[in-house]
């Protein structure tokens, strides 16, 4: 069981992009410090809660700045790009950072995006996204000439190859073939997850999913691996969630629901962009439930898992109980605006430190059994 940090994130609109820019640098090198296993960064274009255009960008400079933590995105939204750029770009990356190259990929989830992008219809996002991920792994894994036919894109050089000077090579990863490929999984029952699983790639289970919701993307990966002949385990599946750790249960639920609490932010937010996406049924705790019952409340009692040590100790084994056996556990990276940076970093330290050893101590004995 690998403990990770997914920073989407969601800070307050208002809040400068530079003082953001820095406190999630600062919250990445932290993760690094305590032992977290992993780190992965959204990618978003037009709203200035999610600043993140370029997590490629961010995560180069944490390069220098961290030892060991695996650095992934969640998720280069692939329509928006042209495949070639991705290729490349992805490939430098790895080679920046010596192999500790996630690739996480997706077709996009932010409704100012689709419009920005053009992209409003789904289905159409969908065949872009899965060309895409085709022609750059054949950039990846094949060498001049090129000459890549698609519905939407095409990638050729035939004309200007010249060996002698390096004309008409595309750059290739550092991890052989190329990097772990990952995609975001959100919606019940997820067909997504079961092109992931045919295809040996890592599923990332969103955030704000319900555990209904959670189980049966599982239960379609591991249907796909099984009918596609491939192990069923849960090493190569990532579930997102919102973890608050205090010393105590109290100071805990305090800081959980404070409507101060960066967390509290966090639900009210995602709850409205879903909402205004059309997109809400993703999040609901009960599939029957109106819109105006999913209440931001509703989604927090439902995604948010909090306590003392030993009570999110129980809850979290109780969870992955609930929904599947997931190898990595990544918490939501949220905003650090007032109280909630000393509540952050005492929480991260302590799931770090007093729960995941005894979490990793239960799966491992469950294992052996």
């Amino acid at each position: 069981m690998r403990l990770g940090m997914f920073m989407m994130p969601v800070h307050p609109p208002g809040r400068p992009m530079h003082e953001t820019l820095a406190e999630d640098t600062a919250k990445a090198i932290l993760a690094d410090q305590l032992g977290f296993d992993e780190l992965w960064m959204g990618e978003h274009f037009s709203a200035t809660t999610e600043p993140f255009p370029s997590p490629l960008m961010f995560l180069a400079g944490l390069v220098p700045q961290t030892k060991n933590i695996a650095l992934g995105t969640a998720v280069i939204n692939l329509p928006n790009h042209h495949p070639a750029i991705v290729a490349a770009e992805a490939a430098q990356f790895d080679h920046m950072s010596g192999g500790r190259f996630m690739f996480g990929v997706g077709s996009g989830g932010l409704a100012p995006d689709f419009e920005l992008f053009d992209l409003f219809d789904g289905p159409s996002r969908q065949r872009k996204f899965l060309e895409s991920i085709d022609l750059i792994l054949k950039i990846w894994t094949q060498d001049p000439p090129y000459d890549l036919q698609g519905e939407f894109w095409k990638i050729q050089i035939k004309k200007v190859i010249v060996p002698e000077l390096g004309f008409g090579g595309m750059p290739k990863p550092f991890q052989k073939p190329h990097p772990p490929v990952h995609v975001s999984i959100g919606s019940p029952d997820s067909p997504t997850a079961r092109i992931a699983a045919q295809r040996g790639w890592g599923i990332i289970s969103g955030p704000t999913a319900p555990a209904w919701s959670i189980a049966s993307q599982w239960n379609a990966y591991a249907e796909a691996c099984r009918t596609a002949g491939k192990p069923v385990n849960g090493d190569n599946w990532r579930v997102s969630r919102n973890v608050v750790v205090a010393p105590t249960d109290s100071e805990a639920r305090d800081r959980a629901y404070s409507e101060k609490g960066a967390n509290h932010h966090y639900f009210s937010y995602m709850r409205e962009a879903l909402l205004l996406g059309k997109r809400l049924f993703m999040i609901k705790p009960r599939p029957e439930m109106t819109d105006e019952q999913c209440t931001s409340d509703a989604i927090m009692d439902e995604c948010l898992i909090h306590g003392s040590p030993r009570t999110v100790v129980d809850k979290l084994i109780a969870y992955r109980e609930r929904v599947g056996p997931f190898g990595t556990l990544l918490q939501i990276g949220v905003d650090f605006s007032g109280p909630n940076d000393a509540w952050e970093r005492e929480g991260m330290k302590l799931l770090a430190h007093e729960v995941m050893p005894k979490v990793r101590q239960h799966v491992m004995a469950q294992a052996a059994e």
